[in-house]
């Protein structure tokens, strides 16, 4: 592969991670590999302080490298990209690179500079979840989705927060240089080998509370050991030493949620990992993860996400996979 400039836009008050977490992917492939050039711009060449007060030394100011120079654009986010969007010779140059750069991509927050620009009108679009609603009402042009930890339309390529950017970089490594340097870069990096883009921000583990007590820890850890299995009230109240009816009133007090809806929402999570990462029918799918018909499945899907099994794994599987899908159809069209 010949060398691919990889341009990282930072400003003061950005995530440290943002940069840091990417451009390590990048630079590990590119030991591995060949194959890519990095540099880092911000409005100025020199110190840059993050949000954190991290001092981050800019190779390049914005005027000292050329928007056709640009192969791949990668913006960070942070408190700082509300002041950052407003600065004209930064959003400038941003608009005139991400217009010749074969691949225009943000994390987190670094959406916004992106939007200011006007490289995303059109565009679906992902980014943390506590800056979705701001998005929304800031740039009607754009189609917001958080659900994802990061979303490819065309070549604009858009991730969560923090930690999501690995993956996202994962992924354009692997959109280079094949997976087996993908996973090679994982492995020495110690990542989830393949973090689905499709995967949700919001995970089983995030959005409820903590078991406070022996018991109810038992049931959750039973209920997330094997999803599929039977965990009606009677069996969580057997693994839990209580009578169902306390069992009921103690699981929703702590967690915020009641037994079944914590399993459904449980399984719900299992059957998008085995839909984005493997080959399994969905029927097969279903009776793992507990839904027992491809229907049933289906219908939970569609109240749960908006979508279909079929067409969740259609959109959220590896970008190799994906990619490979579209050649496929096209070559027998």
């Amino acid at each position: 592969m010949k060398e691919r400039s990889v341009v990282f836009v930072i400003f003061e008050g950005f995530q440290p991670l943002d940069l840091v977490g990417p451009h390590e992917v990048f630079q590990h492939a590119g030991q591995l590999a060949g194959g890519y050039r990095l540099r880092v711009v911000a409005p100025r060449s020199g110190p840059v302080a993050a949000g954190s007060g991290l001092p981050v030394h800019a190779g390049y100011g914005v005027d000292e490298v050329a928007p056709e120079d640009v192969d791949t654009l990668v913006v960070a986010g942070g408190g700082g990209v509300d002041r950052a969007r407003l600065d004209p010779r930064l959003t400038g140059w941003v608009r005139d690179a991400g217009a010749c750069a074969r691949r225009v991509t943000s994390v987190c927050s670094g959406v916004f500079l992106l939007a200011a620009a006007g490289l995303l009108d059109g565009r679906r679009v992902t980014t943390h979840w506590a800056r979705e609603r701001q998005l929304v009402g800031e740039h009607p042009e754009v189609e917001v989705d958080c659900e994802p930890v990061f979303i490819r339309d065309g070549h604009v390529w858009t991730s969560a927060g923090v930690t999501a950017g690995m993956d996202l970089a994962l992924a354009l490594v692997e959109d280079d240089l094949g997976r087996d340097v993908a996973h090679a870069v994982a492995r020495e990096m110690v990542m989830f080998l393949r973090r689905p883009g499709g995967q949700s921000q919001f995970s089983v583990a995030l959005w409820s509370k903590e078991p406070a007590t022996d018991p109810i820890r038992a049931a959750v850890s039973a209920i997330h050991a094997d999803p599929g299995a039977r965990h009606g009230i009677a069996e969580l109240a057997h693994c839990a030493r209580l009578s169902p009816r306390h069992l009921q009133r103690r699981f929703t007090t702590e967690l915020g949620t009641p037994p079944a809806s914590y399993v459904e929402r449980v399984r719900v999570e299992a059957a998008q990992r085995a839909l984005a990462e493997g080959d399994d029918p969905v029927e097969a799918v279903a009776r793992r993860c507990g839904f027992n018909t491809a229907e049933t499945l289906r219908r939970t899907f569609h109240r749960h996400l908006g979508i279909a099994p079929s067409d969740y794994r259609a959109r959220f599987r590896s970008t190799n996979d994906a990619h490979a899908a579209r050649q496929h159809e096209q070559e027998h069209a």
